[in-house]
């Protein structure tokens, strides 16, 4: 090829753009530029999500954090509970949740105000977090003899939004990998389920008792619960088992499923080490970026419905 026709075949930024990596890069600064230019619609109310799936393993606590930190990232006002006695959640959005910190465990087992234990997350200045401490490792125990046990969560949260002066857009309640009264609780504070799936062997698997469970409370206990989004995580577009996946739960789901997809990433797996999540620790990759087109998906959704 003479030089002049290579240059030609070169893109303006010198590079050749027909080269895998060059493509990765140009839908990279495609879908920054997207998001960057979009404004998000605000909900009419507050909008209370419970993030659940009673299997280990499959991005629940991450997706918790991540869509929390997207949309606060595009303006939003978001409260984050972590009611998993790991304190995952609390460690990625970088508040303290030592023993002797006041905690979710305090507000549902001690009746403490929530206002008393809310702490403000370093991520973004309209991202709050009610940790979890090592303390809610034995609340399920000691709820089983308190006095409406399943809607303590549900008190609390409907007290502290009402008192708080500038409302919450979004609130997301990060659960344990089981079904019992923390789990319940949260279902029961919640208007809407988020459950995400990972692209792997066994991905339903459980699934349908979880729905079962889910249909049980909302006949029972939470009339207004229902499963709203169902988001596809640990993506490899390379393989034919996570293609087949996703197209599994589109076909069972269409309504609930986000077209957004989250890819696995190293990216999200090492954000939580530095205390952050990876729309700060990453702001440009490729997880990042799912995550706020996730977000911005669930946003729009919401101000259609």
């Amino acid at each position: 090829m003479k030089p002049s026709s290579a240059l030609e075949a070169r893109g303006s930024s010198g590079f050749d753009d027909s080269t895998p990596l060059a493509r990765e890069l140009a839908d990279i600064t495609r879908r920054r530029a997207r998001i960057q230019s979009t404004a998000l619609p605000k909900p009419k109310a507050t909008r209370i999500f419970t993030v659940a799936n009673q299997k280990g393993g499959v991005g629940k606590t991450t997706t918790t954090v991540n869509l929390a930190a997207a949309l606060a990232k595009s303006g939003m006002r978001v409260l984050a509970i972590d009611l998993d006695p790991q304190g995952n959640a609390s460690t990625a959005l970088g508040v303290e949740h030592r023993h002797d910190t006041a905690s979710v465990y305090d507000v549902i087992i001690g009746e403490t105000p929530m206002e008393e234990v809310v702490q403000s997350s370093p991520e973004f200045p309209t991202l709050d977090c009610v940790p979890a401490t090592i303390h809610l490792a034995g609340a399920e125990i000691e709820l089983v003899s308190l006095v409406a046990r399943e809607q303590r969560l549900r008190t609390a949260l409907k007290a502290y939004l009402e008192s708080v002066e500038d409302p919450y857009d979004y609130v997301f309640i990060d659960c344990p990998p089981s079904i019992g009264l923390l789990t319940i609780n949260a279902f029961v504070a919640a208007t809407e389920v988020l459950i995400p799936i990972q692209c792997e062997y066994y991905a339903l698997e459980g699934l349908s008792q979880l729905l079962r469970n889910i249909d049980l409370i909302e006949k029972h206990l939470n009339p207004s619960l229902a499963v709203s989004t169902i988001l596809l995580t640990m993506f490899d577009g390379r393989t034919n088992l996570a293609n087949q996946v996703a197209n599994d739960v589109r076909e069972h789901f269409p309504q609930q499923v986000l077209g957004s997809v989250i890819p696995r990433s190293v990216r999200i797996s090492e954000a939580p080490s530095y205390q952050q999540s990876v729309i700060t620790y990453d702001p440009s990759s490729p997880g990042s970026l799912s995550y706020l087109e996730a977000a911005a998906e669930i946003a729009r959704r919401g101000a259609a419905a």
